[in-house]
């Protein structure tokens, strides 16, 4: 022993120990009840049998295939020869589930929600068909003011109408522009035509006027035909002021836009303004226009007009004329001599000769239209202004004293405002509504 170490202490000896005996008897109790857990998941597992692995979900398709699939048979034992222990007989394999038994395992669907009924689907109200007079409403407004408006004012709120009511339509009539042979012509009518009981109901007197006026306007006569000749010669006739050359100018603009080939002759040559109007015209519907010098003879403008447009191969030519000279028969005799001079230049020319009134002159448009046909033959009416004035009714006292038919109507500034007549559509747009009673004529 070396001198040196100091000697061993017992009680730490036996510490010492005891420590490490603790710890044997940790790991000894630690590990038999570790081995003792073990045993009892064992028979556990042993009693309800293993748990199958987990499956991935197969493809639908290879589902289909295996379900398709038969069963495989069982291979037979072989026999055991004598002498030897016949061997021990393996457990049988679980055969896979068929498809029905897949089908059977799925959950039952839910219930499905009970159909509903399809959305009923509520149709748009059609449109209104749109009347025929519509488009010219707002030209005729202050047209339909006139006596128009005050036969409505007659009618309005009165489901019957005594006797005294035939003197109030008269006097309206024949105080409105219509003239008064025309306004006499109606009254004779209402009072013949019409009996006693529908003499008091102010539905068939409307009725009965509407009728009326759309005959009185519905002249026999055959729609233009601007190619039935070519050149087809068109005169334009009327006073100064009335709208000759601005109805020119419109017409040749809607010719030209229909692909006609338009030529003009300024024959107004003692109004030096109306050649520079028709000129201005000229250029903005690309047409050609044919002038002479200020003061020249209008008969001889026309004839070189009319000749250029025979050798030139135009469709229509337009020939403007004099509105006013110093006397009224040395205008219709300037007139004569164009329309001879017309024909001249082209053989049956001119086909059509117009005559232009201005809608504001009211009763003294019928006698200007009076003077003219007595010199001319007066073959259309365009009456021209309607927009402006609340004496558009002349127009049934012109075609029902001159049999003259309507051909063109302006109702304003536009090219498109020159529209071509209609007596069905003129006289809806002059009466407003076939439902005149109780409302007036006017809205």
């Amino acid at each position: 022993m070396d001198p040196t170490s100091a000697p061993v202490n017992p009680a730490e000896l036996y510490e010492l120990l005891g420590i490490v005996g603790g710890v044997i008897a940790s790991g000894l109790v630690g590990f038999l009840l570790v081995r003792r857990a073990r045993a009892a998941r064992q028979r556990m597992i042993d009693a309800v049998g293993e748990a199958p692995a987990p499956r991935l979900r197969e493809p639908k398709a290879r589902k289909l295939e295996a379900a398709e699939e038969p069963e495989e048979e069982l291979e037979e034992e072989p026999e055991a020869e004598p002498g030897e222990a016949a061997p021990a007989p393996e457990a049988p394999r679980a055969a896979p589930p068929t498809a029905r038994a897949r089908e059977a395992a799925k959950p039952a669907p839910e219930p499905a929600e009970p159909a509903r009924a399809p959305a009923q689907v509520i149709p748009f109200p059609a449109p209104a068909p749109a009347r025929k007079g519509a488009a010219l409403l707002p030209g005729l407004q202050r047209t339909r003011s006139g006596f128009i408006a005050r036969l409505g004012e007659i009618f309005a709120g009165k489901k019957q109408i005594d006797p005294s009511v035939v003197d109030e339509i008269e006097k309206v009539l024949l105080t409105a522009d219509i003239g008064v042979r025309t306004s006499q012509k109606l009254l004779e009518e209402i009072r013949s035509s019409l009996s006693r009981s529908e003499l008091a109901d102010p539905d068939a007197v409307w009725a009965f006027l509407r009728r009326r006026a759309t005959e009185m306007l519905s002249l026999p006569a055959p729609p233009i035909d601007f190619a039935a000749k070519r050149p087809f010669v068109l005169l334009i006739i009327g006073v100064n002021g009335s709208g000759k050359t601005t109805t020119i100018g419109k017409l040749a603009s809607r010719l030209a836009r229909d692909g006609k080939k338009v030529l003009l002759a300024a024959g107004d040559t003692f109004r030096a303004a109306a050649v520079e109007q028709l000129d201005v015209w000229a250029k903005r519907s690309s047409t050609t226009l044919v002038r002479g010098k200020e003061g020249a003879d209008p008969s001889s403008v026309i004839f070189e007009a009319v000749k250029r447009a025979a050798t030139e191969g135009f469709d229509v030519a337009i020939a403007d004329t004099a509105g006013r000279l110093h006397t009224k028969t040395e205008l219709m005799q300037e007139l004569q001599k164009v329309r001879r001079t017309v024909a001249k230049a082209s053989p049956g020319a001119p086909h059509e000769t117009w005559l232009v009134i201005d809608a504001t002159s009211g009763q003294n448009a019928i006698a200007q239209a009076q003077i003219f046909t007595e010199a001319m033959a007066v073959s259309g009416i365009v009456l021209t202004k309607l927009d402006g004035t609340a004496k558009g009714g002349v127009i049934l006292g012109i075609t029902d004293q001159l049999k003259i038919p309507v051909r063109y109507i302006g109702v304003g500034e536009k090219v498109e405002d020159l529209r071509p007549f209609d007596a069905d559509e003129f006289v809806d747009a002059l009466f407003e509504s076939p439902e005149h009673s109780n409302q007036g004529a006017v809205s």
